[in-house]
């Protein structure tokens, strides 16, 4: 991981990073810019609900541990399907 953020620790920088991932792709689906059957989407999806679903855990946030979790058994769902279409 990069420098620290001041004032923020490791776990937070974390959640920040799963955080952007998610929001970022979601901004340019709706943008147009991204559209939800790509790769990218799917895989900043995952990978930033994974990140952030730890740091719930972490911290015990048991609704975020739900929201996240679901969040990223879709995001897995489709992402197979996305596998399985383009074999």
């Amino acid at each position: 991981m990069s420098a620290p953020v001041a004032g923020l620790d490791p776990l937070q920088q974390v959640s920040l990073i799963g955080a952007v991932m998610q929001l970022a792709v979601y901004a340019l689906m709706q943008l147009g810019r991204l559209p939800t059957q790509s790769y990218p989407y799917q895989l900043a999806n995952v990978v930033g609900s994974l990140l952030m679903m730890v740091v719930a855990t972490v911290n015990r946030e048991y609704g975020f541990i739900l929201l996240e979790g679901v969040w990223c058994f879709t995001s897995v769902i489709g992402l197979a399907r996305l596998v399985r279409s383009r074999a």
